[in-house]
This record gives structure tokens, sequence and C-alpha cells, in this order.
């Protein structure tokens, strides 16, 4: 993680700059580390933080169709169906009929894919509180409020 975040000369002098002060380019940046540091650690799962989405949605037993997916995660319909293709063909999801629309099909976990998020989540979890570790609890707890209502609104 050290090589992420460490500043070359030439990036601290950008950094004084004007992009470095313009919010929606911090927080760009800070995504790229945070998705590159998680991948790192969903590397050895054969998952990327894209893939990971998807499985913890649909470990929480959401049952969310493949349009639910595209839209909370804000990716191309066709981008969710390759994801989902990917973790089915790995036997870690399943789409199964929305009992609600005969029409419809959901994604469900197997369990498969609830023993593989378990061990997952807690390397991603580990991931995260070394790339946070320079942010007390405090600050971490008011980031995250902050991020959420920014993606989900008041």
């Amino acid at each position: 993680m050290e090589t992420e975040t460490a500043a070359t000369p030439g990036v601290d002098r950008m950094r004084g700059g004007a992009l470095g002060e313009d919010l929606s380019f911090l927080l760009a940046r800070a995504n790229a580390v945070s998705v590159a540091s998680a991948n790192a650690a969903l590397a050895p799962f054969e998952l990327r933080v894209r893939s990971y989405a998807v499985l913890a949605v649909v470990a929480e037993d959401a049952r969310p169709s493949q349009r639910d997916l595209s839209e909370f995660l804000r990716l191309d319909p066709s981008q969710v169906v390759a994801l989902v293709d990917d973790l089915q063909s790995r036997g870690l999801v399943a789409r199964e009929q929305d009992p609600r629309d005969r029409r419809a099909r959901v994604i469900v976990v197997t369990s498969a894919g609830r023993a593989l998020f378990g061990r997952a989540r807690e390397a991603t979890a580990n991931a995260e509180r070394a790339l946070h570790g320079a942010l007390s609890t405090r600050e971490r707890e008011q980031l995250s409020g902050m991020l959420h209502r920014l993606a989900f609104g008041a």
C-alpha cells in the first residue's frame, strides 16, 4: 500500500495545484487508491471490486434482479450480465425465478458463494483498515456518513 499512496516529488508539486483542491478529483483519486487496495486483497479469491460487490449484495439475501444490481452499483446492464455470468460459472451465484414476477429472474448466492464472500469480506476489511489507518475511528465514521449521504441522498 505504501507505493500507492506515497507521493513522488512530481506528485507533490501537482498536489498543491487547483486540482488538488477539487473535491470531485479528490473523491475520484481516493476511490482509485481504494479500488487498487481492494483488488489486491481480492486477487487470491479471483475476485475484483465489481464482482465482489455483486457477491456482497446477493450474500445479504437481497435477491436483486440484474436491473436492480445495475442501478444500485451504477454499472451498465451489460457489465452486470457479464459479472453475474462469471460468478454463476464459478458456482457462486444462481439465477432463479422471481416469485413476484414469473417473467423475471433474481440473483441468489450459493453456499459456495456465501463461504467465499465471508473470506473475501475479511480480506477487504483488513485492506480497508490498513488504507484508512491514518484516520481516527471518529474520522472514519464521519467520512462514511458523508459518503453515504453523497451516494444515496439525505
